[in-house]
């Protein structure tokens, strides 16, 4: 694949071409894979309680596959759907459901403006979305409108201020790290979520947390592209990003290599 010069964008008005849907899911399938990831989103199914018969709901949904999983545990007597603003994610979905051979709905719409009446569903999940959001509020509004009285929401979200990368110059790191999140919303998301969702009238019930790591991979998918783009606005030299991949890969390859965030999931419900 042709080498980007800047980071994936989820963003619907920001998506490219095929190429960068491309790189969209090759970073989610990635990300999906990670140790860290997996557990966070067995425990927020856990914490949902998705019963056959329930309705379900994620928003951001991807490439559907936490949709496939709310899927089976909601039966044919229930229901899950995902939302999502990108109409190449939604039929990256959908084609992945019809593999699977599992019913699932896929609607495009935003967080903002959720495409369902009021008292819709049993249980919500939106995963690493809110950090994109300039107005994360409005988005708990609408979890809060389309959620059944003692319905359950589970957000899960990055907190970028606990992001390791290990080694290399901790001045290209704070460099890297301020250029690729300048057009992050909520960069600190994280530890926004209890307080959204109380806001929003829910109860918080739970919270669990959870540093993801990223093994090598995250080397040749992101971080390249993050370095790239932190060249291209002038936050790092070429020098410096050359010598900074050098040491990761050197480091990688002898054991000396850590690269992290920490995750946190909250779950609540609707009184």
């Amino acid at each position: 694949m042709t080498e980007h010069t800047a980071g994936p964008s989820f963003h619907a008005d920001r998506i490219g071409d095929d190429e960068q849907q491309e790189f969209l899911v090759e970073v989610l399938d990635a990300q999906a894979a990670l140790p860290g990831v997996r557990r966070l989103r067995e425990w927020t199914r856990a914490a949902l309680r998705i019963a056959a018969g329930d309705r379900a709901l994620d928003i951001g949904s991807g490439t559907g596959s936490e949709v496939l999983a709310m899927a089976r545990l909601a039966g044919p007597g229930g229901a899950a759907v995902g939302v999502d603003p990108n109409p190449g994610m939604l039929a990256e979905a959908r084609a992945r459901a019809a593999a699977a051979g599992i019913a699932a709905e896929f609607v495009e719409g935003s967080g903002y403006a959720l495409p369902f009446p009021d008292d819709s569903f049993d249980a919500v999940r939106c995963e690493r979305v809110f950090q994109h959001l300039d107005h994360p509020e409005r988005a708990t509004a609408e979890i809060a409108r389309v959620l059944r009285p003692g319905g359950r929401v589970a957000l899960v979200d990055s907190d970028w201020s606990t992001a390791i990368i290990h080694p290399g110059d901790p001045d290209v790191v704070a460099a890297l790290l301020e250029s690729w999140l300048s057009h992050t919303a909520n960069r600190h998301s994280g530890r926004r979520l209890p307080g959204l969702l109380t806001a929003a009238g829910l109860t918080v019930d739970d919270i669990g947390a959870d540093a993801v790591v990223w093994d090598r991979s995250f080397i040749d998918t992101m971080l390249t592209a993050g370095l790239d783009q932190a060249v291209a606005a002038g936050a790092v030299t070429l020098d410096q990003r050359d010598r900074f991949l050098s040491d990761l890969t050197r480091g990688a390859e002898v054991g000396d290599y850590h690269c992290s965030v920490t995750m946190f999931a909250v779950v609540a419900h609707l009184p």
